[in-house]
């Protein structure tokens, strides 16, 4: 039997959770799925400049999964970009910060910034 997934601590849902070709109706086959903790590890990494040890503190998870998490969301991203597709952030194993109630203040932290809360998904 495996051992259960953990939970990733998020700090902030995307405000937009969509996005695609402009001109392009979205289906299935043109459709890439990243998860919520997916989009946190590219957050904290690539726009908050953390470096991989310090997003896995801020996501309460090992370094190893960060790694195994931030490869796999910038493929996703990657094939979206390349082949034209629509990119939605969705599901995943995660909880919102201190329950979604408010700004955590850990270095990252997306609440003090974000206008989408958890009740509005």
């Amino acid at each position: 039997m495996p051992r259960p997934r953990k939970m990733r601590m998020v700090c902030c849902l995307p405000e937009s959770d969509k996005f695609g070709p402009p001109n392009a109706a979205q289906s299935s086959e043109n459709t890439v799925i990243m998860g919520v903790d997916e989009y946190e590890a590219i957050r904290l990494i690539d726009w908050e400049g953390l470096m991989q040890e310090e997003c896995a503190v801020q996501m309460k998870i090992a370094r190893t999964t960060v790694q195994s998490i931030y490869s796999e969301a910038r493929k996703k991203m990657a094939d979206a970009l390349v082949n034209q597709k629509w990119l939605v952030i969705t599901g995943g194993d995660f909880v919102l910060c201190e329950n979604g109630t408010g700004f955590c203040g850990r270095r990252g932290c997306g609440k003090g910034k974000c206008r989408r809360l958890s009740d509005n998904r």
